[in-house]
């Protein structure tokens, strides 16, 4: 039989988890119970499972690789059974001046490859929920549909 407290520092050392995916990995491995807790709670001591770390790491790489928005960020965090409070130290590895630059670069960009709609009402629209969908908040979206109009001749 394997390792299992092997198997295990080594899924936390290769990248960041969290605890319900090492969790789910302990299962996948045989474990139950409180052998599972036991597991965990030395990966956690011996420092390769740290949520908070995760968090931060999750969210800075979500931002800058995939572009997603706080929203869809803090989805998936939550979605991960990540706690509040770590989602919340999470978001601050987002610079709020590179969040907005990067928000008004994607719609922008959006708004432009939308060139040949004519309704402006359907161009709106689209851009919209390009924007909701990446995971930016609403208002950010409907603050820069609202300001590219004033901007059209």
């Amino acid at each position: 039989m394997m390792d299992i407290r092997a198997a295990i520092t080594h899924y936390c050392k290769y990248q960041e988890r969290c605890h319900s995916e090492v969790r789910n990995k302990l299962f996948e491995l045989g474990c139950r119970g409180s052998e599972v807790e036991e597991y965990l709670s030395e990966v956690i001591a011996a420092g390769f499972l740290n949520e908070e770390r995760y968090a931060r790491a999750y969210a800075r790489g979500k931002f800058r690789m995939k572009h997603w928005g706080r929203v869809k960020i803090t989805q998936q965090l939550k979605f991960k059974k990540v706690s509040e409070y770590c989602i919340r130290k999470g978001l601050t590895e987002i610079d709020p001046e590179e969040y907005e630059q990067k928000v008004n670069g994607i719609l922008e960009k959006k708004w432009s490859e939308l060139k040949a709609e004519k309704s402006v009402v359907v161009r709106k629209g689209k851009v919209y929920r390009f924007g909701v969908q990446r995971g930016y908040e609403q208002d950010i979206v409907l603050d820069f549909i609202h300001e590219r109009i004033k901007k059209q001749p």
